[in-house]
């Protein structure tokens, strides 16, 4: 899964990832690696997360519609 941090930065805060890293106080390439899948952040960091930008866990995770799979699974 994907973690949709730029987007809900940018939704809820208004907070480019630079603003977001300096709000968590982290270095900026902890944040971006969360933010380009390169790392998961640890769960301290994701409540951290969920704080900062005042969303759930949930919120921070991209799911795939359920029609979405099944129609892949159709495919092949």
């Amino acid at each position: 899964m994907k973690i949709k941090i730029r987007e809900v930065a940018k939704k809820n805060k208004g907070y480019s990832l630079y603003k977001l890293a300096k709000e968590l106080q982290l270095p900026q390439q902890t944040v971006y690696s969360w933010a380009n899948g390169r790392t998961q952040p640890s769960y301290e960091n994701m409540d951290k997360l969920c704080d900062a930008l005042d969303c759930t866990i949930g919120d921070l995770f991209e799911s795939e519609p359920i029609q979405h799979k099944l129609n892949l699974r159709n495919i092949v």
